[in-house]
């Protein structure tokens, strides 16, 4: 069975720190763009941070700029979302995508800005004191 399994969700204090975890089951990630994408009750679902497939591009949101690291392993099958400064605001449902749009004509920032992927189940993340 084909699927991206997220992890390493939870709640934590304003000002901590989480690091997510995006594996595959039945595929390699290494032929996919991968994005985190979240989405909050009652909000629009927002592309954060988006990794090329050989890690050579990266994108994040305004929102999480300077806050939030995507990096990927390939040997591994696993892409990390290490989110430092947490803010309530970042509090939501995390899900990982894998998109194989061809990298020449897709960037990061599109994949990101766009949505593009196949999700995960998605992991919830919850930052409140």
């Amino acid at each position: 069975q084909v699927q991206l399994v997220e992890s390493g969700g939870g709640l934590v204090h304003p000002g901590g720190s989480l690091r997510l975890s995006c594996t595959a089951s039945g595929f390699y990630l290494s032929y996919y763009a991968i994005g985190w994408f979240r989405q909050a009750p009652g909000k629009e679902r927002e592309g954060v941070a988006c990794i090329s497939r050989n890690a050579g591009s990266t994108y994040y949101s305004d929102s999480v700029k300077g806050r939030f690291t995507i990096s990927r392993d390939n040997a591994k099958n696993t892409v990390d979302l290490q989110m430092n400064g947490l803010k309530p605001e970042d509090s939501a449902v995390y899900y990982c995508a894998a998109d194989d749009g061809p990298p020449e004509v897709i960037s990061t920032q599109d994949m990101c800005v766009m949505l593009r992927g196949y999700p995960g189940q998605g992991t919830q993340v919850t930052v409140s004191s």
